[in-house]
């Protein structure tokens, strides 16, 4: 469940006009995430991103690794309980 919920976060902050040079905040990672969903919806999201792969490989896949690092830090499995 985590990843598909982390897949979907990606696409949506893949199309977020966040730049990596911002150096976004988890709060305003999470902001453009809700944001990019509430536009395009998930399957809105994927598809631009499909776009963008397709048009600019080499921009898109710099980008989704950076989108990928921010997102460690927002969306992360629940510590187990024991």
């Amino acid at each position: 469940m985590i990843s598909m919920v982390k897949d979907l976060a990606a696409e949506a902050l893949f199309v977020s006009s966040l730049q990596p040079s911002e150096c976004p905040s988890n709060r305003a990672v999470e902001q453009a995430v809700t944001a990019m969903l509430l536009l395009h919806g998930s399957e809105g999201c994927a598809a631009e991103v499909a776009t963008e792969f397709g048009d600019h490989p080499d921009t898109a896949v710099r980008r989704m690794h950076w989108v990928n690092e921010e997102l460690t830090g927002v969306v992360a499995p629940a510590p187990a309980l024991t």
